[in-house]
């Protein structure tokens, strides 16, 4: 299936947003893994209603004046993935929540690395905002935009964090329960 994207320069990075049909099917990182979401073929679109939607609300929540995304969204993947990811759309903004707490609220607790590798496959960053998972402890764990964008989302809401040191990194593990 063909999907629409377009470029967008935010403050962290310029953002690939794509579209599948009217809705919103990725919001991708410069800094993209390969294979991390799998879209298909991509047709450079600037005009897309969609995309210019998406571009206008992300650039509002950049600067401040929207806490809620109201897009159509389109994500593919297991059944298990869009659990997750419809957990990641009811984190309210300025909070966060822990891999565990959210594999709880799915009614199973013991799926917790099962929720961290899908949260890591979230195609729509920033909007499902996968930012708002944290570690166990509180740490900043991965993240598919990098920890220092992470950082910014969430200093954005109102949290107070720092980049965490190359050597803290080194130390934590991938995904911190």
């Amino acid at each position: 299936m063909e999907n629409a994207f377009k470029l967008m320069n935010s403050p962290v990075g310029v953002l690939t947003l794509v579209a599948r049909a009217s809705r919103l099917a990725a919001v991708l990182w410069e800094s993209e893994r390969e294979n991390r979401v799998m879209l298909g073929t991509l047709v450079e679109d600037n005009h897309h209603p969609m995309l210019l939607e998406t571009e206008k609300q992300l650039n509002e929540y950049f600067s401040g004046t929207r806490r809620q995304f109201a897009l159509a969204l389109d994500f593919e993947g297991t059944a298990f993935q869009k659990q997750v990811w419809q957990a990641l759309l009811d984190i309210p903004f300025g909070e966060t929540r822990s891999y565990s707490q959210i594999a709880l609220a799915l009614g199973n607790p013991k799926s917790v690395r099962a929720v961290g590798a899908a949260n890591g496959r979230n195609p729509i960053s920033i909007i499902a905002p996968c930012h708002r998972v944290i570690g166990a402890s509180g740490a900043l764990t991965g993240f598919a935009g990098g920890l220092e964008a992470k950082a910014f989302l969430l200093t954005l809401e109102g949290h107070n964090f720092t980049t965490p040191s190359k050597a803290s990194m080194c130390q934590q593990s991938e995904l911190d329960f």
